[in-house]
């Protein structure tokens, strides 16, 4: 009977798991941990870059999450909530390491970009002419000049393949901003690798 009702748990929705753990049942939440947690652990690796201290800071967004769960009021999916624990408390992490420096200006007029396919993901790219590591470089190398907020929201549309209204949410955000921030990073990415395409010095 136990091993029935577990199943079930595992089967529920999120928002149905999120409710048993706010009732009490807090083995629920292993649910959730086991649900997300290699999500929740890439998430991180692309912010601090380290596995180790990626996992360190999963773990504490997991325990965070945890903790504020009470106030969690399904505003947004689970998902997107636990996202935006995960950034936080990585943004947290760098801070107090002083791995993390930006220095330039995130305010844009708001620039209106078509949903096209992205940069990050296109197959129509200079990888036709050149080795794909050697592009994969230099993606990685553009998404880490970028600031702050152009390479969360970049990751957030291209990578993690989420909606504009919940990159807002993550974000706390105007939406017009965030497809603002977008479309600069696409440009600087695609700058780069043009500049690739042609010879030409990064």
């Amino acid at each position: 009977m136990k091993m029935h009702a577990d199943n079930e748990i595992a089967s529920s929705s999120d928002a149905e798991i999120v409710k048993r753990v706010q009732q009490g049942d807090v083995q629920a939440y292993n649910i959730l941990v086991l649900r997300y947690q290699h999500k929740v652990c890439e998430i991180a690796n692309k912010f601090v870059n380290n596995p180790a201290d990626a996992g360190d800071v999963a773990q504490e967004a997991f325990i965070k999450a945890y903790r504020a769960l009470g106030s969690f009021r399904g505003e947004s999916s689970f998902y997107t909530w636990l996202y935006r624990i995960t950034v936080n408390t990585a943004k947290t992490f760098l801070e107090g390491s002083s791995k993390h420096r930006y220095a330039l200006d995130v305010d844009a007029p708001e620039f209106e970009s078509q949903d096209t396919q992205g940069v990050l993901t296109s197959q129509d790219t200079p990888d036709r002419l050149l080795e794909s590591a050697e592009l994969e470089q230099v993606i990685f190398d553009a998404l880490q000049q970028l600031p702050e907020e152009l390479r969360q929201a970049i990751t957030l549309r291209e990578i993690e393949g989420m909606s504009y209204e919940d990159i807002a949410l993550v974000m706390k955000t105007p939406i017009g901003t965030v497809r603002s921030r977008i479309f600069r990073a696409r440009q600087f990415i695609e700058e780069r690798m043009a500049q690739l395409a042609t010879g030409k010095q990064a």
